[in-house]
């Protein structure tokens, strides 16, 4: 009998409780939900009554406020969001973001309601949030995750706005808003940069490249990403336009696109495909010299193709006991929430395939959303008081270089040293420094604690160090 999502993220948390040696009640603490929330409400729509249904878990307020997603699926249950919940707080330790846990979903099927409706849908769910404690930016803030976007956290905090006018902290009730409603440069694309940082500091290890058998450099390496939503689209185009990775196959739910030439030539373009699919809404059709479309029938196959890196960017468990055998990958770059299921992780383990863990890899999301967060709560943008300073430093700085050297600068490097930073540079520049230093930390953690042989046992022992370490600061054991 396969395991829960719920059952196999405790899983992987038991292997560092074990080596930490924790209480068997601290560990049921650290493990267990604080609250769950589930909320039905009617709507009307096209004339009709329709019943929904949704959940809001927190896993952990040992800092405040709980940060998490809301996803709107139909395949949105209890047990999900809790398991949801608790990678959250887990990955805001690991990357040292002051955040709980949370998560939230909507049983709901976005494609069937027009933007009215949808509307109309998230306001009552705000509203049910709202009313119960569960929606807050002093306790609990949402933002984007499966099915939802900067729209919804529109609706969100605007609904919010009206039921609390005497917050003067509105904005921050949730992140992943448009940057015009208090949102933050850098949000959209977070997750999947973070994920291509992560990778890039992974190879920046000489040894941890060694043991994983890979060369040295991203350049010419081949990956294979699961899913062109979001997080897979801006991992797999950072990856190959910026770091000369060559995908050589994207797998999505309608079927799959295989590089025929194995990576000997530029790989699969990735922004072409992901216009492609922004306007037919299918991979089906794609043409371009040297890919060929296979069916969906082919998609899990796909998962099993040679190559250096995988990339799993799209649902739960889809790396199993029943197929982790055949997986051909070097390493695993886990870039979705829980892709690869305790009894599959055992197995690639035992196969010597490195895996880069979920709770690590794809927290790039959860460092912006504090960027936005600090923004709305601050009420400043970054770089707004510096930015003009730095930049008469950077002349003063050019023109004592024309002195000293008697000639003049060229015009671009003029330009480049008198440039100050824009707020989309700070947040860049912030979620390269926390992806580094938390994998560093993983690194150091792998190397020197006892019992720990690999990444995702020595990112949890981080996490629940800290975790546990909180709640022994304020007195709760």
């Amino acid at each position: 009998m396969e395991l829960s999502f719920k059952e196999n993220v405790n899983a992987m948390v038991d292997g560092a409780i074990r080596v930490l040696g924790l209480d068997e009640g601290i560990a049921k603490a650290l493990k267990a939900c604080n609250s769950v929330l589930k909320v039905q409400f009617p709507v009307k729509v096209r004339g009709r009554v329709e019943l929904f249904t949704g959940w809001r878990a927190v896993h952990s307020t040992h800092r405040l406020p709980a940060k998490g997603g809301i996803r709107f699926a139909t395949f949105v249950n209890q047990d999900e969001v809790e398991a949801l919940a608790s990678l959250m707080t887990y990955k805001c330790a690991i990357v040292d973001v002051p955040f709980g846990g949370s998560k939230g979903g909507l049983l709901i099927d976005p494609t069937k309601y027009n933007r009215d409706e949808m509307q109309a849908i998230t306001r009552r769910f705000t509203l049910e949030l709202t009313r119960k404690g569960f929606l807050s930016p002093a306790t609990n803030v949402p933002a984007p995750d499966m099915g939802t976007g900067e729209r919804e956290m529109a609706w969100m905090a605007d609904t919010y706005k009206h039921l609390v006018p005497e917050d003067i902290n509105f904005t921050a009730c949730v992140t992943g808003k448009p940057v015009a409603h208090g949102g933050i440069r850098g949000r959209t694309e977070a997750t999947g940069r973070g994920v291509q940082f992560g990778i890039r500091e992974f190879f920046r290890n000489t040894k941890a490249v060694k043991a994983a058998h890979l060369t040295k450099g991203l350049g010419g390496k081949k990956i294979v990403v699961q899913g062109l939503g979001n997080v897979g689209y801006y991992a797999s185009k950072f990856l190959s336009e910026e770091d000369g990775a060559k995908i050589i196959a994207i797998i999505e739910r309608d079927g799959v696109l295989v590089d025929k030439t194995a990576g000997k030539k530029q790989g699969i373009p990735v922004e072409k495909v992901h216009q492609y699919m922004v306007e037919k809404g299918t991979l089906k059709g794609y043409s371009s010299a040297g890919v060929e479309f296979l069916d969906k029938k082919a998609g899990q196959k796909a998962l099993e193709i040679e190559c250096d890196i995988l990339i799993p960017a799209a649902l739960e468990a889809q790396i199993t006991k029943k197929n982790a055998k055949r997986i051909k990958a070097k390493l695993v770059a886990e870039a979705a929430n829980g892709p690869v299921t305790f009894e599959a992780d055992q197995i690639l383990k035992k196969n010597g395939v490195t895996i880069l863990p979920d709770a690590f890899l794809n927290a790039g999301g959860v460092v912006v959303s504090y960027f936005e967060w600090v923004r709305n709560i601050s009420h400043i943008r970054f770089g707004r008081m510096q930015r003009r300073f730095e930049e008469a430093k950077g002349l003063q700085f050019a023109s004592a270089l024309e002195r000293l050297s008697g000639k003049p600068l060229r015009k671009s490097v003029k330009e480049d040293l008198a440039s100050g930073p824009q707020e989309v540079d700070l947040v860049r520049s912030g979620l390269d420094d926390s992806m580094r230093l938390a994998l560093q930390e993983i690194f150091e953690t792998k190397k020197s604690v006892k019992g720990v042989d690999d990444y995702r046992t020595a990112a949890y022992v981080v996490a629940l160090d800290k975790i546990a370490r909180s709640y022994l600061d304020i007195g709760v054991y």
